[in-house]
C-alpha cells in the first residue's frame, strides 16, 4: 500500500505554492514547512497533526490534516487572509502525487486567534481529504 498521507502532503504543498495570492501573502518562496527554520520570517504556514483512516469499503483513505499560520501581524488581519488564500486554493482542487489522487478535499474547520503574549496571531485549518490509488 502507498503512502497517502504522505502523497497527500506533498500534493498540497505543491498546489499551495503554486498560488500567486499565497505568495504574496508567505513570500516567494513560499515558507511553507512541517518545522520552521531557526531565524523564519514571518508569516509562514506550518504542516502539523495528522490523522488518517481507511473508510469503510476499502479503496478510499480519509485524512484530517492541521495547517497553522504563524504571524506577526498586529491583529489578526494577515493570519485570516492567509486562511482564507488556503481555503480557496484547496477547494474540491485537483491533488495527485505518487500515484495517490485526492477525490474530496477542502478546509472544514478555521480558528483565528491571538497568543496569549499578544505577539503572534494564528490561523489554525482543519483539512479534510479522502484519497484513492
Amino acid at each position: 500500500m502507498k503512502d497517502h498521507e504522505g502523497a497527500l502532503i506533498k500534493g498540497l504543498i505543491a498546489r499551495l505554492k503554486g498560488d500567486g495570492a499565497l505568495k504574496a501573502l508567505l513570500g516567494d518562496p513560499i515558507r511553507i514547512w512541517d518545522e520552521p527554520p531557526a531565524g523564519a520570517a514571518f508569516p509562514y504556514l506550518l504542516v502539523g497533526r495528522g490523522e488518517s483512516r481507511e473508510l469503510a469499503g476499502g479503496g478510499l483513505i480519509e485524512h484530517r490534516l492541521t495547517l497553522s499560520c504563524a504571524s506577526r501581524f498586529r491583529g489578526t488581519e494577515e493570519a485570516r487572509a492567509v486562511a482564507a488564500a488556503v481555503r480557496a486554493r484547496l477547494a474540491d482542487a485537483p491533488v495527485e502525487a505518487d500515484g495517490v489522487r485526492a477525490v474530496s478535499l477542502g478546509v472544514v474547520f478555521t480558528d483565528v486567534f491571538r497568543s496569549s503574549d499578544l505577539k503572534r496571531a494564528w490561523a489554525v485549518m482543519r483539512v479534510r481529504a479522502a484519497t484513492e490509488e
